[in-house]
């Protein structure tokens, strides 16, 4: 049986473009891009031409690009570093209680520092509402950071309203972006962000490679230090190849961004409804369009998603219950009990996140499995015997 990959969420497979162009950087082209001879200074063009191509996914200028080890260090240096630079003007932080953990555990260090945060409310399709962002204001508010769409269950966040809010009140604002650049148009200036973070492994790219966008004349304070690389603003030589991959990923996510997205929202769509034609008790979870063009989260009552995960892979197929950093924990997602989820429902919960070379066949083929899946589990289900069927 071929093996079919829905959890595209988590990481995505490397592009053979992409592969192609990270391999002479590999052998060929080894020099430090920080060397002033030829060897080094051939490499660092590779760098630079990488970091024109991200910034122009997000519409920003190459110079406020800042290439990090991953999405998680790009949100650990937006958040600390500029805390770090104004906590003497105020010690308050704004954020959400559906961030991903790379935002959530780094507010949670700072507040075993004694800074103070705010941990907003989202409705019930997990969305942040704006003015409980203004209402959460303060005069020692130095920063407010919601992330751009969820990772979980697609959710996209007003970020342009709270950027307008954030700039409003003089407030830095950081959002975390890496489910939607490669997905949906970005544009920083639009938004009205003064941080952005991106991973390359979610576009397709390499893993151990990410950025964040930095606008131009904001300061931060660097996580890293050592030499003065990236403008100064993290030390260490570069992930040449990496970063190569990372900007030839994103001039390909730049190009197909329409097409494919139209795509991976008609599939999306058709699953949804097979899935809803052919199984009884499921509860689709998120915004029903305000969300991310391949992802759909969705509760199955009466199992365990764990289970649904790991039977649908003994038929090929990868699924995840949420975000991959948080596998293996035992407590139902923090998403779905902040969206008012009971925690039972919480934990029937499979994330279906489609990708580019997603088809089709490929979702007919897993919704023939979950019906089977389904029924089978939940005949060993105490929580479904004798109880009403009901259809949503």
């Amino acid at each position: 049986m071929k093996r079919i990959y829905l959890d595209h969420n988590a990481t995505t497979p490397l592009r053979p473009e992409v592969l192609e162009a990270m391999l002479p950087y590999f052998h060929e082209k080894f020099g430090n891009p920080s060397s002033i001879h030829r060897f080094g200074q051939e490499v660092k063009k590779g760098v630079e031409e990488a970091r024109e191509q991200v910034a122009r996914l997000i519409h920003a200028h190459p110079r406020e690009i800042v290439f990090t080890g991953s999405g998680t260090e790009a949100n650990n240096l937006a958040i600390k570093g500029a805390v770090s630079l104004l906590q003497k003007k105020g010690r308050h932080l704004i954020t959400s209680s559906i961030e991903h953990p790379a935002v959530l555990k780094t507010c949670q260090y700072l507040e075993n520092q004694g800074l103070r945060v705010t941990y907003l409310p989202v409705d019930r399709y997990g969305m942040v509402d704006p003015e409980e962002v203004r209402e959460s204001i303060t005069p020692e508010t130095i920063l407010i950071s919601v992330m751009h769409s969820n990772n979980e269950v697609g959710t996209i966040q007003p970020v342009q309203e709270i950027g307008q809010i954030a700039r409003a009140h003089g407030i830095l604002f950081h959002t975390d972006a890496i489910q939607s650049v490669g997905k949906l148009p970005v544009d920083v200036r639009s938004l009205g962000v003064d941080f952005l973070s991106i991973s390359a492994h979610k576009i397709y790219g390499p893993k151990g490679v990410g950025a964040l966008f930095i606008k131009d004349g904001t300061l931060i304070e660097p996580l890293h230090h050592g030499g003065h690389h990236e403008l100064n603003r993290r030390a260490g030589t570069e992930n040449v190849s990496g970063i190569v991959g990372f900007g030839k990923a994103s001039e390909l996510a730049f190009e197909e961004l329409e097409r494919n997205r139209e795509k991976m929202e008609s599939l999306r769509d058709h699953f949804w409804e097979k899935i809803r034609e052919g199984i009884d008790n499921v509860y689709l979870n998120g915004h029903p369009t305000k969300k991310l063009p391949n992802t759909l989260n969705v509760t199955f009552e009466f199992i365990e998603g764990e289970s649904l995960v790991i039977n649908l892979d003994l038929f090929g197929i990868a699924t995840s219950t949420g975000s991959a950093c948080t596998s293996g924990a035992l407590e139902p997602s923090h998403v779905l009990i902040a969206m008012g989820v009971p925690a039972l429902q919480a934990q029937g919960s499979l994330r279906l996140s489609i990708g580019r070379e997603s088809t089709l066949e490929e979702v007919d083929q897993t919704v023939d499995v979950l019906k089977e899946t389904v029924r089978r589990l939940r005949s060993m289900s105490p929580f479904h015997a004798d109880l009403k069927v009901k259809r949503r």
